[in-house]
């Protein structure tokens, strides 16, 4: 399974055969197809592991206030990001454009919850739809620095979590301008600091 998620952390899941994984592992390739019938479902089931671990990492943003619980979910992101990155960016990149099936599945239910997470902190039961892509948008902002800040490390990650939340921040003021609710959350969030 580690030799599959470096692997599917790496390149494109197309151009990955069962020899490769095989090959990564030390283990014939009879093996691995014995234990996972074949290249997709070997796929979904890195995917599912590294989903699972990135659902379970992040507990929920408490004490303090809103920004600095914001702070303490996002370096345990980056922590679950560095301690494992071949399976979070396979987990990530095996949802790109394209992906549907259970590969979409498992990648669009982390994100899931982590906007739960995020709207459980903020608090919003249920986010307007402005606000909704606001924080889409955000999380989205977050895997992209992620995988990046993975390839590169070229950003001081501390740095990059601040940036981020200073993002969240610009974010929300950008969307006050067109909808309340937005206004309302960036409002709790500044008067809590």
């Amino acid at each position: 399974m580690a030799a599959a998620l470096e692997l599917f952390g790496a390149r494109d899941p197309d151009d990955i055969s069962i020899d490769d994984v095989a090959a990564a592992a030390g283990a014939s390739r009879a093996l691995v197809y014995h234990y996972f019938g074949g290249k997709r479902e070997l796929h979904v089931a890195a995917l599912r592991r590294a989903a699972a671990g990135l659902e379970r990492r992040p507990p929920p943003m408490d004490g303090g206030c809103p920004l600095d619980a914001l702070a303490g979910a996002l370096a345990r992101y980056f922590d679950f990001a560095e301690e494992h990155a071949a399976g979070f960016a396979a987990l990530l990149r095996g949802g790109g454009a394209g992906r549907g099936g259970e590969v979409g599945r498992i990648v669009e239910g982390v994100r899931g919850e982590l906007f739960a997470s995020l709207t459980r902190r903020l608090p919003v039961r249920e986010p307007g739809a402005l606000l909704r892509v606001t924080l889409g948008a955000w999380i989205a902002t977050v895997e992209s620095a992620a995988l990046d800040w993975l390839e590169h490390r070229d950003v001081e990650r501390r740095a990059l979590e601040r940036l981020l939340v200073d993002q969240m921040v610009a974010t929300l003021t950008a969307a006050a301008r067109h909808d309340p609710e937005a206004s309302h959350v960036l409002h709790n969030l500044k008067n809590d600091r």
